[in-house]
């Protein structure tokens, strides 16, 4: 029997999206299944790669060279699709990655129910875009991407505290401020299946912030930190330029992030 972190290991080593997000899927499975029956599987030890394997398809480009498109054309509305294909598969890595990253320091089994249950969703909300660009005659490779998306893991390689911080309470809180709006365009251009989808991701991704606060307020807890102080210090650390409102101040609340968190960082 794998433990989780070879688990992760796994998926983190595999390039093809369909491929990656299939095994993370079954992983997932396999860990809540063991954890039902009361025999959980032994979390463990294994060495992450410092950058997961993709496919050759998409190209990478410097944030800076991903061509624009207007969201209000067909191809925009595939651009679109595509852009969050790509952050929902690099959030797959994200949250399998932290599990063996950080596996040496001690967390209750919680901590990795919430990433494995993060991980599965995220590779759900992969396969949901991927299936919205076949349904318009793309496919997720078909466009060039973001370069830029692993940086935030590899800036927080040795800081727990600090993946936390930049991942799910930067990064993935700004999925909650501007998915209501892509909705919008979908809606407009009565295209069912993709509001459908990202209506999943925007409602599911609420609780991967939550975990990201919940497990961010613990860690302070155990070193005796202020949370609010260490959030400001470790975003100015790692996060590079300001937050840029506007911001969804109901959904991040849900999420246990208040706005003195985030407005002091703009």
């Amino acid at each position: 029997m794998m433990t989780l972190c070879q688990m992760a290991v796994d998926v983190l080593t595999t390039a093809d999206g369909r491929e990656k997000t299939a095994k993370s899927r079954d992983y997932a499975a396999q860990w809540f299944a063991a954890r039902d029956a009361g025999t959980p599987i032994e979390i463990g030890a294994a060495k992450p790669p410092l950058r997961p394997a993709r496919p050759e398809k998409p190209e990478l480009l410097n944030p800076r060279d991903v061509p624009k498109r207007k969201p209000g054309s067909p191809q925009g509305r595939i651009a679109l699709l595509h852009a969050v294909a790509h952050i929902e598969l690099n959030a797959v890595d994200l949250h399998w990655d932290i599990i063996p990253r950080f596996a040496h320091i001690k967390m209750p089994i919680g901590f990795y129910d919430d990433w494995v249950k993060s991980a599965d969703e995220e590779s759900k909300h992969f396969n949901l875009m991927c299936d919205c660009l076949e349904e318009l005659g793309s496919h997720y490779g078909a466009l060039p991407a973001h370069a830029g998306m692993w940086r935030a893991a590899e800036d927080t390689i040795d800081d727990f505290m600090g993946r936390l911080a930049v991942v799910p309470m930067v990064l993935e809180a700004r999925g909650l401020d501007v998915t209501p709006g892509m909705i919008d365009i979908f809606r407009k251009a009565d295209a069912t299946s993709a509001v459908s989808a990202l209506e999943t991701i925007y409602a599911e991704e609420v609780g991967h912030v939550a975990y990201g606060s919940k497990w961010f307020h613990f860690l302070c807890g155990r070193h005796d930190e202020d949370p609010k102080d260490a959030f400001h210090s470790l975003v100015r650390k790692y996060f590079k330029g300001n937050l840029k409102p506007p911001f969804n101040e109901e959904k991040r609340a849900e999420a246990g992030l208040p706005p003195d968190f985030y407005w002091p960082l703009t």
